[in-house]
């Protein structure tokens, strides 16, 4: 992603890693690293999608003298390999609970009794589903844009409700997928993202993650859509975001909202832009009433990205509290 100039000042200065390496399981090579203090207060960080990898910005969140700081490439994306942008990929062992099951083997790895996680968009799902599964391994949560794939959260992004909002740059998505089937959009882009000619799912792909990027952002953010839409990276994205999707990420109805219970004990604090198209406002608020223990920040001149102001300062302010 693009450097992120403009929250200097607002977020911690950039700093390299000290350490990387690679999971290897199930035939996938999953990539990660450490930065900050090695002796310092362990923290994960959960990209989103799924599929859009992680980037150097991400380390600036954490108090480099305060945080050991963790970064995981979620499987067949960033610098994971197999990367999924390859024509044959395979997704068959890429799924939600591999992926928990990566993060639980990176902690033991990395010889971590307790770390804070920290997840937004899709990484807040993917947090909520490992701490509700290891709730013992979690010191505190932070969690942003709240997304727990329950069919109407999938519906108004993917099917029809933001275009209300956006009906310009909906043509662009629905261009693809021939008219008579446009009535189930996410089905429809699942075939052609499929598909093993690049001729086919490039296209496809490029379509389906410059809606997603043209949307991320309160106001137009042209540079990080055309990042976000290079083709490899686009690719990858849109079809492990479109397989997840399909498969409802392998969730129960309303299961991470409902499962709050195994949780209620953590420190947490929820950060939500108003104005989030992506992941609106409805699914934080229903995740709110049900663990309302939770810090609950909502920022009023905010939409989906965590590249925005005000949303990057709440979420410093909660790491900052949560440091020790």
């Amino acid at each position: 992603m693009r450097p992120q100039a403009s929250l200097d000042g607002i977020l911690y200065p950039g700093i390299e890693p000290y350490e990387t390496g690679e999971l290897l399981v199930d035939g996938q090579r999953v990539s990660w690293e450490q930065s900050g203090n090695p002796d310092g207060k362990p923290v994960i960080f959960l990209h989103g999608g799924p599929g859009a990898g992680t980037s150097p910005w991400h380390r600036r969140f954490f108090d480099p003298e305060r945080y050991r700081i963790v970064l995981m490439d979620q499987r067949g994306c960033g610098r994971s390999t197999p990367h999924v942008s390859e024509p044959d990929a395979d997704l068959a062992s890429n799924t939600t609970w591999h992926l928990v099951a990566d993060i639980e083997l990176l902690r033991t790895t990395l010889g971590i009794d307790t770390w804070q996680v920290f997840g937004g968009s899709w990484g807040s799902a993917l947090a909520l589903a490992y701490a509700q599964t290891h709730p013992a391994a979690v010191s505190e949560l932070v969690l942003r844009g709240i997304f727990t794939l329950r069919d109407a959260e999938l519906e108004w992004f993917y099917e029809g409700g933001a275009a209300a909002v956006f009906p310009d740059q909906w043509e662009g998505f629905v261009a693809p997928i021939p008219e008579g089937q446009r009535s189930h959009m996410i089905a429809a882009y699942s075939r052609l993202l499929a598909d093993p000619d690049p001729a086919v799912h490039v296209p496809a792909a490029v379509a389906w993650t410059t809606w997603e990027a043209s949307t991320l952002t309160l106001h137009p953010d042209p540079i990080l859509v055309a990042s976000m839409a290079e083709d490899a990276r686009a690719t990858a994205f849109a079809r492990i975001e479109n397989h997840y999707f399909v498969n409802r990420g392998w969730f129960t109805p309303g299961q991470l909202i409902d499962g709050t219970d195994a949780i209620r004990h953590i420190p947490a604090v929820i950060v939500q832009g108003r104005y989030d198209m992506c992941t609106p406002m409805m699914t934080a608020w229903d995740l709110h009433r049900a663990w309302p223990e939770a810090e609950f920040v909502v920022v009023d001149d905010a939409g989906h990205s965590a590249s925005e102001p005000g949303i990057a300062a709440a979420l410093r302010a909660a790491t900052d509290r949560f440091a020790g």
